[in-house]
Order: structure tokens, then sequence, then C-alpha cells
């Protein structure tokens, strides 16, 4: 059954953006994108607060179309590079790709420059035409970064060091990732195979996983150390050039979220600590016969859970079901992504790990990363991107300025899914012993989501603070580490010495920092937002495509209105942490 589950599964196939890395076509878009963007360049610099609302409209359009091609292919060169990041080839190639886009764009550079220091009257003029009006939430999250704009030729300093400076140890990092190797039981394997046996039915193979990946990460420390502090210095140096208010500051204004909001949730989801994580390991023990986990049974299965393993097929079936049984709409559209080679799913030396959906372009479509390997958490990971998935296609028509959705956002369908597709496990399972191992599998994967990625972010936030005041040693970043999950994890875990270098291997924090909060928030969105689905009479499914389709056009405010939902009331946020608390109540009742 284990070769069987596991063999056949899908590889993407590329050519729809381009038929390969040396072909014609990709030359040809890199010689017209270099000559639009100089004429763009000729025709619009310095002359843009002198345009009328119809001259400037043809300068955005123009821009959008550039921007459009350039985004084509960066996200061709990096599926290419997600595909093998230990291929040197790749490798070059990726780079070079980098470095070609950044010389391109920095002929593009001037557009958002100018546009911030356009007079807020002539921007309402703009608005009298109704197309340009279509842009006013490109317009306005563009301008929400006037204060923190420094002048042009900063600007440009910064854009064409990118590169060779932050881009770099971004590189530096998934390659050293994706290269380790971890000896176990005589077999080399790679870093997502070795933390899959984290979840393993037999202790001792769990325990050995834990140990291998500590001793790797721990023999690795200083390079990864070095990475992140050389990143948190770069960008403190960037934040108090532009004068950020704190190192949040500037993912919030990317995420278009108010520090209120993302400080009310965190504040939230810590209080709840002891009501959630600490009382759900507490209960995992005894069901366990501990009186303490030891780390590497955190995620363990239930003694009762009978481990099999997934096929593929089944695994598609199921996700695709569950999205049926919600919208006929919503299955027909994930359907597509298993018909057509737009998903990547087996587990290779050199593939990225982890998980991602990649929107490329709105004139493409998007492509799914997953590692599959045949578990429970796999098919809700497969959920989870198809979401994403869909939430991309149906955002595309907004265009390449409006289809992305901000991060608080961008996780909503993809959680959506998720729920939808346990919900709909969960209905069918009458045997209550199965039904306490889905809901403890539930549980944890929410604990993971909300509890560990607010944790996340605290030891973010925290690393980042420290690093303010000097260069912190691997030990000095491994106690920080530790100081968290102690707190978050709660007395009921047992953390071993090699559980300090566990923080080494999480990319968010190289390559998006303070990303992770976004991950909190979407599940307790997708919890208040579920429980209003439940309750609905009809007309949700209507209004949770248009909200998918509105892609970058509105903020969460306006996103979640229709359902008489308001992230940022405080009480918002009990909503969703409460359907977790519930959960565990019932697991209680279970035992």
């Amino acid at each position: 059954m284990s070769e069987a589950a596991l063999s056949n599964l899908p590889e993407w196939d590329l050519t729809d953006l381009y038929p390969s890395r040396n072909s014609p076509e990709l030359e040809s878009d890199l010689t017209s994108a270099a000559e639009e963007a100089k004429a763009f360049a000729a025709d619009y610099q310095g002359k843009l607060s002198n345009l009328d609302a119809d001259a400037f409209l043809e300068a955005l359009k123009a821009y959008e179309e550039l921007e459009e091609k350039l985004g084509r292919i960066m996200s061709f060169a990096y599926l290419v590079y997600a595909g093998d990041m230990t291929d040197p080839d790749i490798g070059k190639f990726f780079q070079n790709m980098q470095e070609k886009i950044s010389m391109i764009s920095t002929d593009l550079l001037f557009f958002t420059l100018e546009l911030n220091r356009i007079e807020d009257s002539q921007i309402s003029n703009f608005y009298k035409n109704s197309e340009l009006k279509r842009y006013q939430p490109w317009i306005d999250n563009v301008r929400s970064m006037k204060p923190y704009q420094l002048d042009d030729a900063l600007e440009k300093l910064l854009h064409e060091k990118s590169v060779s400076g932050r881009s770099a140890w971004v590189r530096l990092f998934d390659e050293t990732m994706a290269g380790l190797k971890f000896e176990l039981d005589g077999k080399s394997m790679a870093s997502q195979e070795v933390l899959h046996l984290l979840s393993a039915k037999d202790g001792e193979t769990r325990k050995k996983a834990a140990k291998c990946l500590g001793k790797v990460f721990g023999e690795n420390v200083r390079l990864f150390a070095l990475i992140t502090n050389t990143l948190a210095k770069d960008k403190a140096i960037e934040d108090d050039w532009r004068k950020a208010d704190s190192p949040m500051t500037m993912r919030h204004l990317s995420n278009q979220v108010e520090a209120e909001v993302v400080d009310a949730l965190a504040e939230a989801v810590r209080k709840s600590y002891p009501k959630l994580s600490h009382r759900y390991y507490a209960l995992k023990a005894k069901w366990m016969g501990q009186d303490k986990l030891d780390y590497w049974d955190r995620n363990a299965p239930l003694p009762e859970d009978d481990d099999r393993l997934i096929t593929w097929d089944e695994a598609r079936d199921t996700v695709l079901d569950a999205y049926g049984r919600f919208s006929p709409e919503l299955a027909k559209l994930g359907q597509e992504f298993f018909d057509k080679p737009w998903i990547d799913a087996s587990v290779r030396p050199g593939k990225s790990p982890g998980a991602f959906a990649h929107p490329t372009v709105p004139s493409a479509h998007p492509y799914l990363l997953v590692n599959y390997q045949g578990k429970v958490r796999d098919v809700m990971t497969l959920a989870h991107e198809l979401g994403h998935g869909v939430h991309q296609v149906l955002a595309a028509p907004q265009g390449a300025l409006l289809a992305d959705t901000p991060l608080t956002l961008a996780e909503t369908a993809s959680v959506f899914g998720e729920q939808l597709t346990f919900r709909a496990l969960l209905d069918k399972e009458t045997d209550p012993a199965k039904k306490r191992v889905m809901l403890a599998s539930k549980v944890e994967d929410m604990i993971n989501t909300v509890i560990r990625q607010i944790a996340f972010y605290e030891f973010e936030v925290r690393l980042h603070t420290a690093r303010k005041e000097e260069e912190l040693s691997p030990d000095q970043i491994g106690e920080i580490w530790m100081e968290v999950q102690r707190e978050s994890l709660g007395p009921a875990i047992r953390l071993h010495d090699e559980y300090q270098y566990f923080w080494t291997y999480i990319p968010h924090f190289i390559h998006s920092p303070f990303y992770v909060y976004a991950y909190a928030f979407g599940d307790c969105l997708v919890n208040a937002l579920y429980a209003v689905y439940q309750n609905a009479e009809s007309g949700f499914q209507e209004k949770y495509f248009e909200m998918l389709k509105a892609g970058g056009t509105l903020r969460h405010k306006e996103l979640l209105a229709p359902f008489g939902l308001d992230a940022s009331d405080p009480a918002f946020w009990q909503k969703g942490l409460g359907v977790i608390e519930e959960f565990i109540d019932e697991l209680e009742a279970l035992s």
C-alpha cells in the first residue's frame, strides 16, 4: 500500500508560462520588456503631475501591462527553481532572471514614487474618470507608503542592491535548507521527509527523527544565525531610514491591516494559551499514558489512529467532494487543477519543502506545490492550497494590479477549504473512537495555525527588537525561541536541548518577516465565517464568491461587512478562538 499510495503523483508542467529556460519566447519577453520599460520612462518620468485623468489612465494601463510581463517571467523562474533548489544551473538561471528583472523594473520605479508626490486634490480629480476610479484601491495602497518614502536616488539604490543583498541571503537560506541531508536508519533524507516522521505512529521513529533534525540544524546553526542576523539588521537599517514605527509597520501596511487589529489578535491568542494549547496537550499526554509529552510527540497520532496511507486519488476526491457539498462551482474550479498539470505533489531531492500556491499572473493560472506523503495532514494541506488556487483564479479578472489579496485575507479561502474538508469527513464518521482521532487532529492543526503562528510572530518581534542592540549569537536566538515555545506550548510539553535549533527551518522568518500572523488571522476569521455559513438560510455562497472575486480591491472591513463581521472588534477574535475551545470540550466529552 505504501508504494501504491505515493506512486504516480502529479508534477506540474510550466509550459503555459514558457516552453523552457532557454526558449525564444522567454528571451523575446525579456528584450521587449526592457525596451518597453525604457520607452515608458521616456514618456512619463518627471511628467506624472502634469497629466490629466485620461493620460494618467493610459500610463497606468501601460504600467500594468509591463508588471504582468515581468511577473510572468519571475513566476516561471521561481517555479523552476522551487522544483529543484540544489541544481546549480537552475540556481544560476533564477539569479540571472532576478538580476535582469531588477534592472528592467528600475526604469519603472519612478512611477510609484512620482504618484506619491501628486497632490491629493489632483488624485481626487482623477477619480472623476470612472475607469481610473476602479484603480483607487491600488493607488491608495501605493500612497499609504508616502510617509515612508525616501528620495528617488535612495529608492533606486535599495531596489538595485536587493539582488546582491536581501535576495541573495534568501537564496542562500533556500539552497542550504534544500541541500541538507539527514542520515536516519541508513537512509539519506531531505528535511521534509524527516519532519514528516514527527507524525509517525511509532514513538521511537518520532524520537530518532527529532534528534536527527536537531543534530543537523545544530551543526548548521551558525550559518542560519548569520543569515537571520544579517536580514534583521538589513531590515532595521531600512526601517530607520523610512522612520517606521516598529519592525512590523511595513508588513502591516502591505497587509492593509491596522496595527491595533493585529495587536488585538496577538493579545487574544496569547491570553488563550492556557485554555487551548496548554489544556489540549495535557489531555493528549493522558491519552498517550504520559505525565508530559516530549516535543516529538506533539503531533503524534493517537493510539487508536489507524495511520493508514491515503492515495492521491482518494485525497483528490475527498477534497473535491467537500468543496462540491458547499458549491458545485467551487468543486468545478478545483477540478481543473487536477485535470491539468497545475500541481506538483511528489517528494524529491532538492524540491522546495512545505507547500504553496503561486498565483503567477492573471493571463495564466496558479500552480500548486505540495509534498504529498499520504497522511490526513497532507489531505488538509491539499485542501488548503487548492483554496488558495481557486481564490487566485476568481480574483484574476481584477488584473495584475488589483488581483493580489492582502496576506491577512489571502488565507481565507485556503483555511475555509480545510474547514469544508474536515467537516465533510467528520459528518461521515460514525465511530466515536475515529471521530475523536479526527477532532484531535483538527485541534492540533488549529493550534499549529493559530497558537504556533502567533508564537512565531512573538519570536520575530523579540528577535528583531533584540537585534537592534547587538548581533545575536545562536544561543541567544535559541533562548528567545525556547522562551516563546514554553509560553505557547505549556507545561505538558517537554522541550529537549536540541529543540533550541528548530527555529532554523521556518522559511517565513527569512522570506517574509512577520508574515506568520496572517495564518492566525485567517483561521480565526474563517471560524467566525463558518459559523455564519452554518446559520445562514441562503445567499452565503454568493457573498463568499464575491469576497474571493474582489481580490485586492477591498480591505478586511469592507469584505467582512456583508457577513456581519468586523475584525477591528476585539470580541471578533474570541469567536474564532471559541471554536477551538468547543472542539476541545467535545474531545473531553468523548474521552
